[in-house]
């Protein structure tokens, strides 16, 4: 199973020093993180794309094209690219140039992301999510498969037998779709042959597996392989030297995110006593010490057989050095416990 990490790039939303000096310090912590965990044998860095003050990544074709100059062998991702309210040829000319720079390390991960301001920002209508999706999503594929294509739709300009440059190094770029939860989008995934990852943010993990199950029984309705469609699930938490240690770091600053976004959706306020039943042993929280840490990993890929592991640890204002210790750990000590324990399954 592929271990790895993905994040928004948090920054002061009231960036008291100016929004320039906010983002640049921030953006050169995140190329160091994506070096140590490239450094530790992390395998995937993913970056999300949003268009708010909160966050420092809009472009993460861009940022992960810094991080490839800085690194070797990790792969690099969005996680998500904003798809419904882009166009498919420039992002697949984006992460086609990434993996040319990056040696054949780029992905793309397309979904609706978490927030909605991409859409009035660059002139498309909310309502018109999923048939934009859908739309886009079928392009962006043909993108991958042919060097020339010819196309049309309904919410786009038709593309009538024109090549798009640069081809990427890979034979096609992989194009993973997130799901918030969604069976119709799971479905969608499974037809389209496309890998899927599931972000965990809330409730019990494992009454997600039904997904998974309704994931691979699509797939063979479609006549697709299950084997061959790779499944990952993306989740938060948070790695230190022991698990009072990790609880204590991680609550503030996510329980700050948490509260900002939950007052403009009109959620009640998160507290403690929340907080320590989502890290328990079946709550949502991926939090502790590398052992307990590991365990979780394990416990849950034996229950969804997901051939990746997404960790979202830096939420909020989560300081660089806190962060970095995380990673090493996350690489050093709980990547190990979990391969071994994975391949001691295979082997059985």
């Amino acid at each position: 199973m592929e271990l790895g990490l993905y994040t928004f790039a948090d920054v002061d939303p009231q960036a008291p020093r100016g929004r320039g000096p906010e983002g640049e310090e921030r953006l050169r912590h995140l190329i160091e993180e994506i070096e140590l965990a490239d450094q530790v044998g992390l395998d995937v860095f993913g970056l999300g794309e949003h268009h708010r003050p909160d966050y420092a990544v809009s472009a993460p074709a861009v940022v992960l094209a810094a991080a490839a100059a800085r690194t070797k062998r990790i792969r690099l991702t969005s996680a998500v690219s904003v798809l419904s309210s882009d166009d498919p040829v420039r992002v697949f000319q984006q992460f086609s140039t990434l993996d040319l720079i990056s040696g054949g390390r780029a992905e793309i991960m397309a979904g609706r992301g978490s927030f909605i301001e991409s859409f009035p920002l660059f002139g498309y209508r909310l309502e018109d999510y999923d048939e934009l999706f859908e739309e886009k999503l079928r392009l962006l594929i043909a993108l991958s498969e042919n060097e020339v294509v010819d196309w049309e739709g309904g919410m786009r300009p038709a593309i009538h037998q024109r090549g798009v440059y640069p081809r990427p190094l890979q034979e096609n770029l992989p194009i993973w779709v997130a799901v918030g939860g969604t069976p119709q989008s799971v479905v969608r995934a499974a037809a389209l042959g496309l890998p899927f990852a599931l972000a965990i943010i809330g409730g019990e993990p494992a009454r997600y597996a039904p997904l998974f199950d309704l994931y691979r029984e699509a797939a063979r309705r479609s006549g697709r392989d299950p084997a061959r469609l790779k499944t990952s699930i993306n989740v938060h938490g948070f790695i230190a030297d022991t698990t009072d240690q990790a609880a204590d770091q991680f609550y503030g600053p996510q329980a700050a995110v948490m509260n900002r976004i939950g007052r403009e959706r009109g959620w009640g306020p998160t507290n403690r006593a929340q907080f320590d039943q989502s890290r328990g042993p079946n709550g949502n929280l991926f939090l502790g010490d590398p052992d307990l840490v590991a365990e979780k990993i394990i416990r849950h890929a034996r229950i969804f057989r997901n051939d990746r592991f997404l960790l979202q640890m830096a939420i909020g204002l989560m300081p660089h050095d806190q962060i970095m210790r995380g990673i090493e750990l996350y690489g050093t000590k709980v990547a190990p416990m979990v391969r071994q324990a994975l391949a001691s399954d295979a082997a059985a």
